[in-house]
């Protein structure tokens, strides 16, 4: 039973990683394209930069709080509580 929580765990955290990446991909994908249909901007491009960009940020900042900390945050954390 211990197995199957740990795989039903590892798909979650996978889903929640690459949702976290994709979203403000599609989201500045879309926005950017509804921008150059109304108004004839182009921006596009840079919008797209910036999701992959804010993707990338959110998936950095997640596997930091997933990863457990090394031996010296752990001892430093000592350090500071004691």
């Amino acid at each position: 039973m211990k197995k199957k929580n740990e795989i039903v765990r590892s798909l979650a955290m996978v889903t929640q990683l690459g949702v976290s990446m994709l979203a403000p991909v599609v989201l500045c994908a879309f926005i950017g394209s509804w921008l150059d249909e109304r108004y004839g901007w182009s921006v596009t491009a840079v919008l797209l930069i910036l999701g992959i960009l804010a993707g990338a940020r959110n998936t950095w900042i997640l596997l930091k709080q997933i990863q457990p900390p090394s031996s010296e945050e752990r001892q430093k954390n000592e350090k500071e509580n004691q």
